[in-house]
């Protein structure tokens, strides 16, 4: 979809889109349409009883004087609730919108009497919202069903007072919106598709935008020690990989931020197998990793001036003759011992090696890891909120105050050696998972384990990378999470 700005100059022809909002509300331009269609306008507002009410449109089609004309009315709500944030969910809603009556291009006034976001703000705001509402996987739909999955909407031309400032504005944007794309498309890969190797290759593409990529196979993974993660896919034929991304734009002053991934393209669970009901869904559960390769497209797509790595783990755990077995005891990179319980909980394994080998090669001065890691995160905050953890509480902050930012939920949670002690094992230095209750602290206590006193955050995305309804900001599907935040925290914190 081609989005463009212009300055106002009310079109004759096509489908135009106006905000309205509460009490319906009608800005001067749609006053102007109005007063040229003899009240069209406000008969239909009458007729339909449309208040302005946020999710609220109402199309028009035609109307005397615009008889080559659509016109289509969106809710905007109350006008002292419109920021950024909700700009961008009214640009999603407009896209919606449109589809429902199948335009091709159309033409948005954004303009709105008292709206907090005005001007190039309100225009990029819904500019990106929009873009980020028309993503789509649909790759692998044919024929007919393929053409009838993808929106007929290709041009989007947005009007408003200061078209410069908006294109500013919509060209930092866009690199992020890309950057969370990346992050969906792969989540959303199928397995069969979607190995370790074929995911390096992914983020080798990074190095167009100017990001050094390095590749780590499983000979020099095995050099270094890094036996945690490489125990979790020694059941797959597929190699396991780990890769780095490195973006620095920031000088050799700057601070170092480094996010680090857990990337099991498919997980079976090993031999303590998940049960098959759902299985299909852990063609996600390398969301984590998704969520660092897309933040590192954002970054280095908008040339962020800050140094920033990116670390990702990849694996595949597959039930075979070689794999790993409960009871088995690994020795990770630091030389710490595990006891495995439950081959099922492996991208803590997969962490802790990623984990190490980022603080003693890089020397960062943050640590941030990502990982579909739990199920009990979804227990303890449902599918709307990501869970934090953290050693540090000026570094939690900055994530939650990030995340508010881009209206990315996070909520924190508590470490405390009351759990710590819950992994503690007479035969290993620590097992890899503690009892049934509070299941996602005790992951979080063991990768604090691979932290040491380096500022260290973990977040637990297993219930938002995938969303099994519709968002204000997408449909179904792989979500991005975090992606967003993470542009953020570096923009607000790590950018000269």
């Amino acid at each position: 979809m081609k989005i463009s700005f212009a300055e106002p100059k009310l079109p004759t022809s096509g489908l135009l889109v106006f905000l309205v909002g509460a009490d319906a509300r009608l800005g001067a331009s749609a006053k102007v349409v109005d007063k040229a269609t003899k009240g069209a306008l406000t008969r239909a507002l009458k007729a339909a009883s449309f208040a302005g009410k946020k999710g609220e449109s109402l199309s028009v089609l035609a109307p005397q004087g615009r008889e080559k004309a659509t016109i289509l009315l969106i809710g905007a709500g109350n006008a002292k609730d419109v920021d950024a944030l909700r700009a961008q969910e009214i640009g999603a809603q407009i896209y919606k919108a449109i589809g429902a009556v199948s335009g091709s291009a159309a033409t948005i006034i954004a303009e709105m009497t008292g709206a907090k976001a005005r001007g190039g703000e309100l225009a990029a705001s819904i500019a990106i919202g929009a873009r980020l509402r028309s993503y789509k996987y649909d790759k692998y739909l044919t024929g007919s069903k393929g053409r009838s999955a993808s929106s007929k909407l290709s041009r989007l031309q947005i009007m408003v007072k200061g078209a410069t400032d908006a294109r500013r504005r919509y060209a930092v944007l866009a690199p992020v919106a890309d950057g969370v794309d990346m992050a969906r498309d792969l989540v959303s890969e199928p397995s069969n598709v979607k190995s370790p190797k074929w995911m390096a290759a992914q983020c080798r593409k990074l190095t167009k935008l100017g990001v050094k990529v390095e590749v780590l196979g499983e000979a020099q993974m095995r050099k270094l020690g890094m036996n945690a993660l490489l125990a979790v896919g020694q059941g797959s034929v597929r190699e396991s990989q780990l890769v780095v991304m490195r973006w620095n734009g920031g000088g050799k002053d700057a601070k170092t931020v480094s996010f680090i991934g857990k990337g099991v393209t498919f997980d079976t669970g090993g031999i303590s197998i998940k049960p098959a009901g759902g299985m299909e869904d852990m063609i996600w559960d390398m969301g984590g990793a998704g969520t660092v390769i897309g933040a590192m497209r954002a970054i280095a797509g908008r040339k962020a001036k800050a140094n920033v790595i990116g670390v990702v783990g990849l694996v595949e755990n597959m039930p075979d003759g070689n794999a790993q077995r409960p009871g088995d005891i690994v020795t990770s990179m630091s030389g710490q011992t595990i006891e495995v319980i439950n081959t099922d909980a492996e991208g803590r394994l997969v962490l802790a090696d990623a984990l190490w080998y980022t603080q003693k090669r890089f020397k960062p001065d943050v640590m941030i890891d990502f990982a579909t890691l739990t199920g009990a995160i979804m227990v303890a905050l449902g599918r709307e909120y990501g869970g934090l953890y953290a050693n540090d509480d000026g570094l939690a902050e900055r994530i939650v105050s990030s995340s508010k930012e881009v209206g990315e939920k996070v909520w924190r949670m508590p470490l405390d050696d009351a759990f710590d002690r819950q992994i503690n094992t007479p035969r290993a230095d620590m097992k890899n998972v503690g009892p049934r209750w509070g299941g996602s602290i005790t992951a979080a206590q063991f990768l604090q384990r691979y932290a040491n006193d380096v500022p260290w955050a973990h977040m637990d995305i297993a219930g938002v990378a995938w969303s099994d309804k519709e968002q204000p900001l997408m449909a179904r599907g792989a979500t991005g999470f975090a992606v967003r935040t993470l542009d953020q925290f570096v923009r607000d914190h790590y950018e000269k």
